[in-house]
């Protein structure tokens, strides 16, 4: 059974194939790396991940490109504000990323080039559509010309009107000066405040726009044609839909042939915001005693075609989910493969593969996963695996299969050697110090609190213990 995925472009849920009948090659939008990426990013980067587990684990090779955005108006300010060299900014926030990504188990894009690297592929492709009429420079600064290209506006269907006038706050700040306001910058002239941050060009000292680098990353990697682009849906416009305009204004072909993106994370209900305060990280909810796999599992709940509601309710209810699953494994003494590739032998598991081949239905595919624990485990506890090796091991097989599409890493209940974190060590101190002042208030109100982060504490003659709370 083949991926079948909404395709933004054509609004259509089509199957995803690979167009040299090998290797489905997919493109998607990585990090801007000015700082640390927050849980709403990693929604997008969850789900990319799970696109291409799925394909994996249903036999499909794949080849997948994911870029760094390591020279922009951000990155350069921030730079500077700090008074280290670009390089040297963007090196150590792009180690973060990748520490972020390993403890969510993300998988490693086959290639990960950046902007910066590819500084010469971007002006090659600008001199082209130069060249070709398409784009015109104004003041060593070099602009795409939207009305030029007649197909703009067909990915976001936006109409002229709107084009003219949506343009980003990040677009408007990286613009100069442009025949219509619809025009992009493909090339910016060097100004004061670029610092040493500039590099040669046929129109003069200066560094790409925001756009380019994507069009020109694809076309050296996965070449002027391939399978599919992915990013979050806030990328549509300007971002995608640029992209399609100066790759198929030069070729003249389909850019990507299938486009995936992924919808908003909300947080308790509310967008989020630097203002708001909930742009959480995965270190803000360590803090707090939560782990990555915790905060994947949360992102797992929701149809990627749909806002998601994040709260540390569900990440409480994640934690518990983990647990079952856990508890399941340790059953059939389950622990998790160490070879090389992911399991493609669903077996009874198969309802499950079904739903994720299903428009990456996770939500589905996480409640089908849990019946058929529950039918298994009851299967398990009277006893009719016993002395049937085979049949355990396509349980086991289809259980690993099932962790490898969703990225879910399961040990056995009790395999856990979590260490407490620091604060929740110091909220159940106060817990104890409050009981021996017999301030029972206190102690109950800080009970409470510990667990609504997810842990139990239990008292002892002398002193307390801490583990996770199980409901």
């Amino acid at each position: 059974m083949p991926l079948n995925l909404h395709d933004t472009l054509s609004r259509e849920t089509r199957e995803v194939f690979p167009m040299d009948g090998e290797t489905v090659r997919f493109y998607c939008c990585g990090p801007t790396v000015y700082g640390p990426a927050h849980i709403g990013n990693f929604r997008t980067f969850v789900m990319q991940d799970v696109f291409r587990r799925v394909l994996e684990t249903s036999g499909q090779k794949t080849f997948h490109a994911r870029n760094l955005t390591d020279v922009d108006d951000k990155t350069i300010r921030q730079s500077q504000e700090e008074g280290v060299l670009l390089e040297e900014f963007t090196t150590r926030w792009t180690e973060r990323f990748h520490d972020d990504c390993r403890a969510l188990n993300l998988l490693d894009p086959h290639v990960e080039p950046s902007a910066v690297g590819h500084i010469p592929e971007q002006i090659a492709l600008i001199e082209r559509l130069v060249q070709g009429g398409k784009a015109y420079q104004a003041e060593g600064s070099v602009y795409f010309k939207v009305d030029a290209f007649e197909a703009y506006g067909r990915l976001s269907r936006l109409a002229d009107r709107e084009i003219t006038t949506s343009a980003t706050t990040r677009e408007n700040s990286d613009e100069y000066d442009r025949e219509s306001a619809a025009d992009f910058a493909l090339w910016k002239s060097r100004r004061p405040e670029d610092g040493d941050n500039y590099w040669d060009s046929p129109w003069g000292e200066g560094r790409p726009g925001w756009h380019i680098e994507c069009s020109a990353i694809c076309m050296k990697h996965l070449g002027e044609s391939f399978d599919l682009h992915s990013g979050g849906v806030d990328l549509v416009f300007p971002h995608h839909e640029n992209e399609i305009a100066q790759v198929e204004a030069v070729t003249c072909k389909t850019f990507a042939r299938h486009w995936f993106h992924i919808a908003h994370l909300m947080v308790e209900g509310l967008k989020m915001s630097k203002s708001l305060g909930n742009l959480h990280t995965l270190e803000d909810l360590a803090e707090k005693g939560y782990k990555a796999q915790e905060a994947r599992y949360v992102l797992l709940s929701g149809s990627y075609r749909q806002p998601l509601n994040f709260t540390f309710d569900s990440m409480n209810a994640a934690r518990k989910a983990l647990f079952k699953l856990g508890d399941f494994a340790a059953k059939f003494d389950f622990h998790p493969s160490s070879q090389d590739g992911l399991e493609t032998e669903f077996g009874p598991f198969y309802p499950v593969q079904e739903a994720l081949l299903s428009d990456l239905n996770t939500p589905e595919a996480l409640g089908r996963c849990f019946r058929l624990v529950r039918e298994l485990s009851e299967g398990l506890e009277r006893g009719e695996y016993e002395g049937r090796d085979e049949a355990l091991e396509e349980v086991r097989r289809g259980f690993q299969a099932t962790c490898d599409a969703l990225g879910l890493v399961v040990a056995p209940a009790g395999d856990d050697n979590e260490e407490v974190p620091a604060e929740i060590r110091e909220l159940a101190q106060r817990r104890w110090d409050a009981k021996q002042e017999k301030d029972w208030e206190s102690a109950d109100r800080l009970r409470d609190e510990l667990l609504a982060q997810g842990w139990e504490v239990k008292d002892g003659k002398d002193g307390f213990e801490l583990a996770r709370a199980i409901a």
